[in-house]
């Protein structure tokens, strides 16, 4: 009997089930700059039988929203609390900053942990690494295997941020894993890993998170020359590339479902599927018909691919058509794994698990997409623009039940189709719509529900509107943190690391402390058992039902 079940049979009076015997485990899936339109259930040319087939037997998210950038979207996903409530307002945490997500909040790992959670992460960490504080093992997760940086090289992990900035960017733990790496394209590597932990972990034993952050497919555009060969129609070169990785983590997705099967997680098992940003045009993505792309707050920027797959949801193949942000999952899947919320927390997010699985109303109501005080570029900009009340200046996103509000720059404004049929720039091609009549604009409000395509600004039409989300605008900015975007510290260089990114301040007891606590490590680690003897698995990426283990 399904944990869902029992807690609908006690909703509903029945005294006929018993309690659950074990917490669900968790598989959460985020993937990196995929578009909104590059899924197959959205229309897109890419194939992604497999995704489309987990979709429409769980609970597909039309209505839900992550961050336009991939440090904003992870850091909401690991606190479940808005940008200003953590100093991450502005832009991404990068490579050589001494920035990270900030050690005093509680992430999701560590109450899932608490909760009796085994808890681990492969994939992309992008929320900080210059101090050891910072990394994934540090905050939560029981072990970690991937990458710290934003990208890289899908074979080498290998990332340059400038001249004479370069390095190595693969670890196991808090430490590089040269021993590990074998040249793998990193959706293979990262699949093959997920199914590792899974082949050594007893599901009957103890609950399972696993956190699976692929790389994939934000750019460089590297693919395995097979998946070329499906899309020789396709002219554009970056979209054909683009179109391949897609199919790639289609299959990837695909074998990671046979582990969860063959390993006996399936039948008590929740996964989430989301992207973490809009998908980038200019490197291959599409989010048409929607406005905007990635690194902008139009809805081609913020409105993620998403889909709930399990067997517990009671509702499945259906559509939850109801707000749900990035920022829930926290309180969603902390409750949903038996784990307690901590009023102190402060939490944005909202436990919206009823909402997707039986299709009740969301909690939610609005969502403060982001209120960057740094960046001020509308020239127009001004506090007379914003009624007295707010600088439109100020680059903001609110959305509030059917209306959203957007101050100062919101980001590339442009419809970009498909870009299937030319191999030309985008800069000139005749059908992308170029918007012409914003110039100068610093305030827009739509109707999301009736325009979800924002093409009619109706700030003019509705300004008692526009007043009472500026209002809300204001009341949120009071509870904001200042901003925490510090200046590139040289230190960081992977020259004076061995090589390797990785983490570089250093107090005087870190200093005294750092051998002796490393050595102590060393001595601690041991490889955990296999669960079945002279188990030997080798995952590959293949096409369609081809894929399989080879035991």
């Amino acid at each position: 009997m399904s944990w869902e079940n029992w807690r609908s049979g006690l909703r509903n009076g029945g005294d006929e089930f018993e309690p659950p015997t074990s917490q669900p485990h968790i598989v959460f899936i985020l993937v990196d700059d995929q578009g909104f339109r590059d899924v197959g259930y959205h229309g897109s040319e890419i194939k992604t039988p497999n995704l489309d087939r987990l979709a429409a037997q769980g609970v597909k998210l039309e209505n839900y929203y992550v961050q336009p950038l991939c440090s904003p979207s992870r850091s909401q996903l690991m606190t479940g609390r808005y940008q200003i409530h953590t100093g991450l307002q502005h832009s991404i945490i990068r490579a050589t900053q001494p920035n990270c997500l900030p050690l005093e909040n509680i992430t999701l790992p560590q109450k899932l942990k608490e909760a009796g959670y085994s808890t681990h992460m492969v994939g992309k960490w992008h929320l900080g690494f210059y101090k050891r504080g910072c990394l994934p093992t540090q905050r939560g997760f029981d072990t970690f295997f991937g990458s710290l940086l934003g990208s890289g090289d899908y074979y080498s992990h290998y990332k340059c941020e400038g001249p004479g900035m370069c390095g190595y960017d693969l670890y196991e733990g808090e430490e590089a894993a040269w021993e590990q790496d074998r040249g793998l394209y990193s959706t293979v590597m990262f699949t093959r890993k997920a199914v590792s932990i899974l082949a050594n972990h007893d599901p009957h034993k103890q609950p399972l998170f696993l956190y699976l952050a692929y790389q994939a497919v934000h750019s460089p555009l590297q693919v395995p020359a097979r998946y070329l060969e499906r899309y020789k129609g396709i002219p554009n070169p970056h979209r054909r590339k683009y179109a391949a990785m897609v199919s790639c983590l289609d299959e990837a997705i695909h074998n990671l479902t046979l582990a969860l099967k063959h390993f006996g997680y399936y039948d008590n098992t929740v996964i989430v599927y989301s992207t973490d940003n809009g998908g980038q045009p200019l490197a291959g993505g599409s989010n048409w018909p929607l406005r905007g792309s990635k690194a902008t707050y139009w809805e081609g920027g913020i409105r993620g691919v998403g889909f709930v797959h399990s067997p517990l949801l009671i509702k499945k193949g259906s559509k939850c058509q109801t707000l749900v942000h990035i920022t829930d999952w926290f309180p969603t899947l902390v409750t949903l794994g038996g784990g307690t919320l901590d009023e102190d927390q402060n939490l944005d997010g909202y436990d919206v698990w009823e909402a997707i699985s039986e299709g009740r109303p969301s909690p939610r109501l609005d969502i403060l997409h982001n209120i960057d005080p740094i960046y001020i570029k509308a020239k127009n900009g001004s506090w007379k623009a914003g009624y007295g009340l707010w600088n439109t200046a100020v680059q903001a996103a609110l959305r509030v039940g059917h209306w959203k509000l957007l101050t100062g720059v919101p980001g590339y404004s442009d419809w970009v189709p498909p870009q299937t049929f030319s191999n030309q720039r985008l800069t000139t091609r005749h059908h992308n719509e170029r918007v012409r009549w914003d110039r100068g604009k610093s305030i827009w409000l739509f109707n999301i529900t009736a325009d979800p395509y924002e093409r009619v600004d109706l700030s003019q039409q509705y300004p008692h509107i526009v007043k009472k989300m500026l209002m809300r605008l204001v009341q949120y900015n009071k509870t904001a943190v200042p901003v925490r975007y510090p200046a590139k510290d040289l230190r960081s260089n992977p020259q004076y690391n061995g090589g390797v990114w990785g983490p570089w301040y250093k107090d005087e007891k870190q200093e005294r402390n750092e051998e002796e606590r490393h050595e102590t490590s060393k001595m601690s680690k041991s490889k955990p058992p296999a669960r079945r003897e002279g188990l030997s698995i080798f995952l590959r990426c293949c096409d369609g039902n081809n894929c399989h283990f080879m035991l």
